[in-house]
């Protein structure tokens, strides 16, 4: 997907509204406060997990996340980082969509272009043997972690 279609979706999932039950439709989910997408994603690595290949589809990523990170610095000015490992370890149940995104990514960097709502992304993978994946996140703004 190229960069101009991954702005079309996280500007579709700015407008959506938030669903009062959790969805799942895909490589979409959402919920109370929230939307996860993934934009892109890499083929998995069960059969072939070598070196070369897994560094090719870690670059690609990476450039679609630079450039999607480029677009959106742009529109909405410099992304705030949010440490997501402190999620895994709170002992508190963490809210979605931040909940699975710690799981897959220890980043997320975020931007708050609209009142109440925050947008993020953040590359993750959950586990060295499935797609490394870019994706998309918008949540109200009570769903980010204490002090951001």
């Amino acid at each position: 997907m190229a960069t101009d279609d991954q702005l079309v979706v996280i500007d579709e999932l700015l407008a959506r509204p938030f669903p009062a039950q959790e969805t799942q439709d895909g490589f979409s989910s959402s919920g109370p406060g929230h939307h996860l997408s993934v934009l892109q994603a890499s083929r998995d690595f069960w059969d072939d997990p070598g070196t070369e290949i897994v560094e090719a589809a870690e670059q690609e990523i990476d450039a679609a996340f630079q450039a999607l990170t480029s677009a959106l610095t742009t529109r909405w000015g410099k992304p705030e980082p949010v440490d997501l490992e402190p999620c895994l370890w709170s002992g508190e149940p963490v809210p979605e969509p931040l909940a699975q995104l710690a799981s897959l990514s220890d980043t997320l960097l975020i931007w708050r272009p609209a009142p109440g709502r925050w947008t993020g992304l953040a590359v993750g993978q959950a586990d060295r043997e499935f797609p490394i994946m870019l994706l998309a996140a918008v949540g109200d703004a009570a769903v980010l972690p204490a002090g951001e």
